[in-house]
């Protein structure tokens, strides 16, 4: 089914006067829809999407274990978003825990472990080799943006709807780990964003991860349905609340999904 782009240009049209979006969209059959696509935004949380790949393929490549335990330490606890910061020094996790509490819930914690565990450098180099040509990570995760001397993590939309189907191909990593990749965005906990409007009929599935910061609401994901899987990535700045940057991704995922007739208008 050819996708009727018009509908999801009509919604993003009437969202100018909330903030500045950028959207990236892969229909089922593989059209691609953008605006803004090669904008950068700040990325936020969004940026551990490929910090999960690099830990998959170093597992995929026997470097690493989901099973590996850490220790975690007073040092290692970060502001922002998560539980580990309030948690017991000296509690023990496994990589999978890890790998869980970044994407479900985005604890910075939990994040700039696995960061330390992998290394910045090996996160760019995937980052390159998957084509994100225009997105970057540059610092570890406290729950706010640069300030004067630090490098801001940006992303664009079209960088992450590349990355989002090379999970859902396969090929960011082994078949397997890719799996367990779309299975862990399924436990995403927000559901006010990309899942707010997906059906709840059986044949749906959908999965993302937020990215959050003070006039910033992202969030990049998929939608699966018995006609295939939709990708996409909706990133707002200058937004006045989260609550008006969440409806407006809600109300673009709706209109993508009935744009690409995964749901009827």
């Amino acid at each position: 089914m050819k996708a009727n782009w018009a509908i999801l240009k009509t919604a993003i049209d009437g969202f100018s006067q909330y903030g500045d979006v950028g959207i990236s969209v892969q229909s089922p059959t593989g059209e691609v829809w953008s605006r803004q696509g090669d904008i950068q935004f700040p990325a936020a949380s969004i940026a551990k999407i490929p910090i999960m790949i690099t830990v998959y393929r170093m597992i995929d490549k026997n470097r690493l274990a989901l099973d590996n335990e850490y220790v975690l330490q007073n040092v290692d606890k970060s502001n922002g978003s998560g539980v580990l910061r309030h948690m017991r020094t000296g509690m023990v996790l496994t990589l999978s825990d890890l790998i869980f509490l970044m994407i479900s819930i985005s604890d910075n914690t939990a994040t700039n472990i696995l960061i330390r565990k992998v290394g910045m450098d090996l996160i760019s180099a995937t980052m390159k080799e998957l084509r994100m040509s225009s997105s970057n990570l540059s610092r570890y995760f406290v729950g706010r943006l640069a300030i004067e001397g630090e490098q801001e993590n940006y992303a664009t939309p079209n960088d992450y709807v590349r990355v989002l189907d090379s999970i859902v191909s396969g090929e960011a990593a082994s078949a397997s780990s890719c799996q367990a990749m779309l299975a862990t965005l399924s436990l995403q906990q927000n559901n006010n964003r990309i899942g707010r409007y997906v059906p709840t009929e059986p044949d749906f599935r959908w999965g993302s991860k937020t990215g959050t910061n003070p006039g910033i609401t992202n969030d990049v994901g998929f939608v699966t349905s018995s006609l295939g899987t939709m990708r996409i990535a909706i990133l707002c700045r200058g937004l006045k609340s989260e609550v008006v940057g969440e409806q407006l991704i809600a109300d673009s995922t709706l209109a993508a999904m009935q744009s690409t007739g995964m749901i009827a208008c």
